[in-house]
């Protein structure tokens, strides 16, 4: 199956395109396309891989679904289009990131900067039914995002991988610690932000660790 993605990922991952559930998948999500209004645009499905190639990940944070409001979805997990409010779990995430670094929070919740320095903003599922949280879920995507946490783990060393909630931990759980950072705590939403997430300096602590392998550290 030919599927449109940047180029690095199509080799790595063509395995995938092949497998049966991969087909289903995609018959599924072209028809929920025709169908009904989903989430991200259709040519932003693969937009985390498309602006991080395979080789230029430095960094995997894990999320669950894209937004499922309108114009808040890009493609990119926890991030949302210039000129949308930011969500509170990047509220969250920008305040860990003055208290950590000292870096004020910016106005636009436009995660893009950071998918260009080689964070891989990954959600577990692309797709999402509009004012359907979880509606894509167990279709197929899991699997295709497995793969690609599990091609990084195994073909790249000394990554960073952030997993935060329950959800995002259980997809890591298989990445091997001896060959890679993971750095994990409670997630970022108002619900769980305060059990652990604040203070867990995971922005100074990922960039000490690429500093300390030769690569550069991300501007968050």
């Amino acid at each position: 199956m030919d599927v449109k993605i940047e180029e690095s990922w199509k080799v790595h991952l063509q395995q995938e395109f092949e497998k049966p559930y991969f087909s289903t998948l995609t018959h599924f999500v072209r028809e929920e396309y025709m169908a009904k209004t989903v989430y991200p645009p259709a040519r932003l499905i693969f937009n985390a891989f498309n602006s991080c190639p395979f080789d230029k990940v430095k960094v995997v944070i894990v999320g669950q679904d894209p937004y499922h409001e309108p114009g808040q979805a890009h493609g990119l997990c926890f991030s949302v289009n210039d000129g949308v409010q930011i969500p509170p779990s990047l509220v969250n995430i920008f305040k860990e990131i003055e208290d950590d670094l000292g870096i004020p929070a910016p106005r636009s919740g436009n995660l893009t900067r950071w998918a260009e320095q080689g964070v891989l903003l990954l959600n577990a599922t692309l797709t999402v039914r509009a004012h359907r949280a979880g509606s894509h879920q167990g279709r197929g995507w899991e699997e295709f995002t497995d793969a690609a946490i599990r091609c990084l783990a195994e073909k790249r060393d000394h990554l960073v991988f952030i997993l935060w909630g329950a959800y995002a931990q259980r997809k890591g759980a298989n990445i091997d610690t001896n060959r890679h950072l993971v750095l994990k705590s409670p997630h970022p939403s108002p619900l769980s932000a305060h059990r652990g997430f604040f203070g867990n300096k995971h922005f100074s602590k990922a960039n000490e660790y690429l500093s300390a392998h030769n690569m550069e550290p991300i501007h968050w």
